[in-house]
């Protein structure tokens, strides 16, 4: 298994955010909830549209860990969704596919690599790339291991830090900064 990176400077993200914009709402709201919830794509893909319609809050039984979660839609999420599913019945899968079925994981792998492929991102991606990218940025603005050890379950820091790629990046930094 090979491990994907998260996306670190915010203007690819914003420039994926422009290209998503371009292709579809679901593409963009997909990417958006993925980088701003940490949630796994599993989880992301089994969303109904009654799980944010009219909602402040999304909750779920996580499919890997069987845990319960809930968190808030932020104010950048919250507009988007609400635009996204009126209209729409609650018991209906959030994502489609073209095909007006649920949207699957090699689908969505495909949207998120072929938009990072676009906007001329090197590193390794996949759809595992929004739920690190949520981890990375959130440890850069809060500093808070903690918290985020919380957020992803996992069971130490030390996990948490390798898990969003600040430990390699690290290593790299020290590696440049020390000069005989």
């Amino acid at each position: 298994m090979t491990c994907v990176e998260p996306i670190r400077k915010i203007s690819q993200i914003r420039k994926i955010e422009k290209l998503l914009n371009l292709q579809s709402k679901r593409n963009l709201i997909l990417f958006t909830i993925g980088i701003n919830c940490g949630l796994r794509i599993s989880d992301i893909l089994s969303l109904n549209v009654g799980d944010v319609k009219n909602k402040n809050f999304i909750e779920i039984k996580e499919k890997k860990t069987g845990k319960f979660k809930k968190f808030p839609i932020n104010s950048k999420l919250k507009p988007m969704l609400d635009d996204f599913v009126k209209n729409r019945k609650n018991n209906e899968p959030l994502f489609l596919s073209i095909f007006n079925n649920r949207l699957e994981r090699i689908g969505a792998y495909y949207i998120i690599t072929d938009v990072c492929k676009k906007a001329g991102l090197e590193e390794k991606i996949g759809t595992h790339t929004m739920r690190k990218t949520f981890g990375y940025h959130h440890y850069k603005k809060f500093k808070d291991i903690a918290m985020l050890q919380k957020i992803f379950n996992h069971s130490t820091p030390q996990i948490t830090l390798r898990y969003i790629g600040i430990e390699q990046e690290e290593i790299y930094q020290s590696y440049s900064n020390f000069i005989l």
